[in-house]
């Protein structure tokens, strides 16, 4: 009973869907739920006015009779006219429901923050909250179907109240505890699938491991199959076993109740042929009261099954609103700063940390400096050292767990947010590929110009990804990767020149590389790097890279150890000095001798 609290907020999404569809909707089903009193009511009255004709002397008159066919034959087209509109409205309002529901968690998950998206918990959610979409569709039938028989019950036990009030008291000790029993076993299968939503991901995940172009090559040289395989079969096995002893009882149960209910049925059933064989109903009171009472009997099973069914549904809306009701804390401020332009001061680091959610260490912590305006930053460190996590902070994609950083002397939590990432331009090492366009891919740097073919174009020089159109049939149209039809794919260093033209797409002030160019030979590296340092002149940049022969270009070279800052200043202020990065620039140049 508590899951129905969230069918109004359901309700609601569906209304905001489609006000017509919905209202069109169950004004047919209020319609339809006449119906079946209706015709019951009609056939009585003809089987009366049959016995009548039956048993009259001389010529009978067959108006009445013919006038009473002509309404049933009405009521029946009527109702299957309804129940074809009901169908079709039912499929077009749950179509139109899981798009918009899909729609909904989209722009909710483009508004909270990057932390909460690498955290397990919060996937379990946001995976549960995507299962709601496609099975929703169902749930707005089941609901709206409930509706209209709760109306037709009305109609058919107020005609059998009116001849025996006992037969409704039997009717519900006979569906009751099959109602009980349906609750209690949907109750245990949301336990299973809730408790089962973390294997699931993983099932999910080794099923796309052992079947996509991405994971192809490792799984056939590493002979990845066999394993992948038996672990897919070990949690499948368990959820069949575990779904297995919980389906075997619930059936069990449901034969039991089921012969109960027919019990009832025909126990009332016999009482009314009693009381027409001692004349006390006539044949067509047979036929109505058993007909309502056998159409009450499957109407109420249905409600009370189906009951179930929707409470089930309501308490997996419950994943759905819960996702719903998580809140970011990267949010705009009430009175934003615009930002500067141009940049004077630059970012201040001021003692700043960073934890990341449910962690006890620091990814970064005591980090005090400042990104001068129109400087180059280079970050050096070894892996995991908290590089990334430090561009990320200067980006705002996350926010200090302590201290501050500013911007021209004001807290970079006071400024306009999407004026913020729109002046901010990051490239990261893991950039996406995105199974689109050439030009889509580009644009995705600024996807505000995606019809803006010349500033495209104009990126694609910076990034001399250029030269990759000559040998691509489709030039700026060409589908890359190989997901879709006519896709071509592209090599590492080539998907590398395709990423950094997103970072061209923004006039921002400052920009991010993040070890974009991995794939890229020394060589293709420095000349990215140099025509980078040529294309941002007057504007701040942060170069991560593991090559000292790029981050040696950089005005200062700061220099990160278990996420705090060590070193900081010019590649030959820190030669000279003879501390940790003189030593890594050593052991990199042995390398080369």
């Amino acid at each position: 009973m508590a899951a129905l609290r969230n069918l109004p907020a359901f309700f609601k999404l569906v209304w905001q869907t489609s006000p017509r569809l919905a209202a069109g909707n169950m004004l047919l089903r209020a319609a339809q739920s006449a119906t079946p009193l209706a015709l019951l009511y009609v056939g009585k009255l003809i089987l009366n006015e049959v016995v009548r004709l039956a048993q009259q002397h001389g010529t009978p008159g067959y108006q009445y009779l013919w006038e009473l066919l002509a309404v049933e034959f009405g009521l029946v087209i009527f109702s299957g006219m309804m129940g074809r509109l009901i169908g079709l409205l039912d499929g077009l309002l749950g179509e139109q429901v899981a798009n918009f529901t899909s729609v909904r968690i989209m722009q909710h998950a483009a508004m909270l923050d990057l932390d909460q998206f690498e955290d397990a918990t919060f996937y379990d959610k946001l995976e549960r909250a995507r299962q709601q979409t496609m099975g929703r569709t169902i749930l707005l039938s089941e609901v709206l179907s409930q509706l209209q028989d709760v109306i037709t019950i009305i109609f058919l036990a107020a005609g059998l109240f009116t001849f025996s009030p006992w037969l409704i008291l039997l009717l519900l000790v006979a569906v009751l505890p099959a109602f009980f029993s349906e609750t209690y076993f949907n109750d245990r299968f949301y336990e299973l699938a809730w408790g089962q939503t973390s294997d699931r991901r993983e099932l999910d995940y080794i099923r796309y491991l052992g079947a996509s172009d991405e994971s192809v090559k490792e799984v056939k040289v590493f002979h990845l199959s066999d394993y992948l395989i038996g672990r897919f079969k070990r949690i499948a096995d368990k959820f069949y076993v575990d779904k297995k002893k919980l389906a075997t009882r619930y059936q069990f149960w449901a034969v039991v109740f089921a012969t109960v209910s027919s019990a009832g049925y025909y126990a009332a059933y016999v009482y009314i042929i009693l009381q027409t064989v001692n004349g006390r109903l006539t044949i067509g009171d047979l036929t109505f009261l058993g007909g309502s009472f056998r159409q009450l009997r499957g109407l109420l099973e249905g409600v009370l099954m189906r009951f179930t069914s929707i409470t089930q549904g309501a308490i997996y809306l419950r994943d759905l609103f819960e996702f719903f009701d998580i809140q970011p804390r990267i949010v705009q401020p009430e009175r934003p700063r615009p930002f500067p332009r141009p940049i004077r001061e630059g970012f201040t680091f001021e003692n700043v940390g960073f934890r990341y959610l449910h962690s006890e260490r620091w990814a970064n912590r005591h980090l005090s400096f400042t990104l001068h305006a129109g400087e180059k930053l280079a970050l050096v460190g070894e892996n995991g050292a908290g590089k990334t996590t430090l561009v990320k902070l200067l980006a705002r994609l996350y926010d200090p767990t302590e201290g501050r950083i500013l911007l021209d002397g004001y807290d970079l939590k006071e400024y306009d947010l999407q004026e913020l990432r729109l002046n901010v331009g990051v490239i990261f090492q893991d950039f996406q590929r995105y199974q689109m366009t050439v030009s889509q891919n580009i644009a995705a740097g600024n996807i505000r110009e995606l019809n803006n073919q010349a500033m495209i174009e104009n990126a694609a020089r910076k990034s001399m990804a250029d030269t990759l159109m000559e040998r691509l049939p489709g030039k700026y149209d060409q589908m890359l990767g190989k997901r879709f039809s006519n896709g071509v794919e592209l090599s590492g260093g080539e998907w590398q020149k395709i990423a950094l033209a997103r970072a061209y797409m923004k006039n921002a002030q400052l920009l991010i590389l993040d070890e974009p160019t991995a794939a890229l030979d020394a060589r293709a590296e420095y000349e990215v790097f140099q025509r980078f340092a040529d294309l941002t002149k007057g504007k701040s940049a942060v170069l991560i890279s593991h090559r000292f022969s790029t981050v040696r270009m950089a005005d200062r070279i700061l220099v990160l150890e278990k996420g705090q800052l060590i070193e900081i200043g010019s590649h030959h202020e820190l030669l000279e000095k003879g501390g940790r990065y003189a030593e890594l620039f050593h052991l990199q140049a042995q390398g080369y001798r």
